[in-house]
């Protein structure tokens, strides 16, 4: 299977210089909240809601923004959900965003691409298309996601890249489809595509008024089993063993022995280098991350981006989680702990046990192959 960059190295630069400059050098624009699937761990769309098309900005005021953000140095922008290809002024939105001159992605979950859209889309291609592969059979999608569109999305995939669009995979590992990660893996060789997959799933306080705490996805330990089975069907022998080596050393050193190492706060480039619009407008510094009173709509993108990067250098994230030896392989970041507990400052027990099954179930299976 082909090794694939999955950023290229311009992106990676140009965010660098974007979080020393306090540039929004990427965009992600949730269109929509509205999907044709109802997957139970997302974060965005409420099945319940009945009102969200009038709420949803209209496609002149996306372009608007937009090219607020690129004015202001934005070089590359996602277009995402819900599902973005729900709207039917989908395409007034992607023309008016490819005018602008920018990178220019898609997430989808594929099941609505049909042969007008793709003949739309190579008329000025994307950079690339995210598609979420959700399981590996229909039945899989019937029971996650609603209705049975395997057959359909991976038809639409194939056909893609028959078109010469770039297509990355991406999914996410849930009580409802964990036992299909071989099949994941295999339809990803037959394609020849790149597949990131997810066991760890941010509990959706955007979908339930605040409240913190995530049913419908794995436990700790079967969230790191997983992670596990997928080095393993990803990884040849050699690149295994070498990095199982590391993270087995993990294994015996207790939480607090190494001074602090690195700067506690936010950690990644979201409210630095890039922002998050929500479907009402609202920007965040991510989309996993509560509303921070920050309006372009209202009082210009500007202004909106300047509140959002002075929100973000309040944020710290816990002492214990930078202090803690084991933060090399754990997923910690400020979403996480905002998510999980309420706080930006608080220890997410779930990540905390993740980690530590990760680490053990890693040794174990690095000292049964060392044999």
């Amino acid at each position: 299977m082909r090794k694939t960059q999955t950023e290229p190295y311009l992106s990676a630069y140009l965010h660098s210089k974007g979080c020393k400059l306090g540039l929004p050098i990427g965009g992600n624009f949730e269109i929509t909240s509205r999907c044709n699937f109802r997957c139970p761990m997302c974060y965005v769309h409420d099945a319940t809601d009945s009102d969200i098309a009038s709420r949803e900005l209209s496609a002149e005021q996306w372009i608007s923004l937009a090219t607020q953000a690129r004015d202001l140095g934005m070089v590359f922008a996602l277009l995402t959900g819900g599902e973005p290809f729900i709207r039917q002024d989908f395409f007034d939105i992607y023309r008016g965003f490819a005018k602008l001159g920018i990178y220019l992605s898609i997430n989808t979950n594929g099941s609505l691409i049909t042969k007008e859209v793709r003949q739309e889309l190579l008329k000025n291609p994307p950079v690339r298309m995210n598609i979420s592969l959700y399981g590996a059979s229909n039945d899989t999608y019937r029971k996650m996601c609603g209705q049975p569109a395997f057959d359909q999305v991976v038809e639409n995939i194939i056909a893609l890249k028959e078109a010469g669009v770039d297509v990355r995979l991406n999914h996410s590992i849930t009580p409802y489809n964990r036992h299909d990660l071989n099949q994941i893996y295999e339809i990803s060789k037959e394609l020849n595509l790149h597949v990131k997959t997810a066991s760890y799933m941010y509990p959706p306080v955007r979908v339930k008024d605040g409240h913190f705490g995530c049913g419908k996805r794995l436990s700790p330990e079967e969230a790191a089993e997983a992670s596990v089975t997928w080095d393993l069907l990803r990884m040849d022998e050699a690149e295994f063993m070498e990095r199982a080596e590391g993270v087995a050393k993990l294994c015996a050193v207790d939480r607090g022995e190494c001074a602090v190492e690195m700067d506690d706060g936010i950690g990644c480039r979201a409210g630095r280098s890039s922002f998050w619009l929500t479907w009402e407008g609202k920007m965040l510094p991510c989309g996993m991350m509560p509303w921070v009173g920050a309006d372009p709509v209202k009082d210009g993108f500007a202004a909106a981006w300047q509140k959002t990067l002075e929100y973000t250098k309040q944020i710290h994230r816990p002492k214990e989680c930078l202090q803690c030896p084991k933060k090399e392989v754990c997923s910690i970041c400020a979403a996480v702990c905002v998510t999980e507990t309420g706080a930006f400052d608080h220890v997410p027990e779930y990540v905390c046990r993740q980690t530590d099954a990760f680490i053990e179930k890693t040794r174990q299976e690095y000292e049964r192959r060392k044999g």
